[in-house]
């Protein structure tokens, strides 16, 4: 299980895969043709869901897998944590505010685990639209597209060990060819 962050000393390393994960999740694709809010839930949400996709794979990995997904969620929070301080959210309400995030990311990230690993669409499905649209659509609405582009992400991480991830290439190619790089 992955822990809460510790925020990682080492967040060099981690850089590239994080920064891959960023832009890929910031596509104008899932805004423009998939219909996820550009806010900051819908920016949230699909962050989450691009951030289990990698964590999922990693913790599929051996080592030194585990340590780099805990530097990861380490690396991540630190950069909500940052994004908070620099939207003007007072000092004392960061703690609170991340405590939310965490509860909600964990929250999201077991659905989507779960959905995935039932191999039932019907349940990804579900996921996707209670948290990626905030049950602003039906299960049967939510674009076809969305769970090809999963399943693409989901085939460009299969085919990479933990050295190739760190290079930070690999999510934005698969969504933005929708193959492989």
């Amino acid at each position: 299980m992955i822990k809460i962050p510790f925020f990682s000393k080492r967040p060099d390393e981690i850089a590239p895969l994080f920064g891959d994960i960023v832009a890929a999740s910031r596509a104008p694709v899932a805004y423009l043709e998939y219909g996820i809010a550009d806010t900051f839930e819908g920016r949230f949400e699909r962050l989450s869901l691009i951030m289990t996709l990698v964590l999922k794979r990693l913790q599929a990995l051996p080592a030194p897998a585990t340590t780099m997904a805990q530097e990861l969620v380490d690396t991540f929070f630190a950069s909500l944590d940052d994004g908070l301080r620099r939207a003007g959210i007072g000092d004392l309400s960061v703690p609170k505010r991340m405590k939310k995030l965490a509860q909600g990311f964990y929250g999201r990230a077991e659905a989507y685990t779960s959905a995935l690993a039932s191999g039932e669409e019907r349940q990804l499905r579900e996921a996707l639209a209670r948290n990626l649209y905030a049950s602003s659509v039906a299960p049967e609405a939510v674009p076809d597209a969305v769970l090809v582009e999963i399943a693409n992400i989901e085939a460009a991480l299969e085919r990479r060990d933990c050295k190739s991830l760190l290079v930070g290439t690999v999510l934005q190619a698969a969504i933005m060819e929708g193959v492989e790089p």
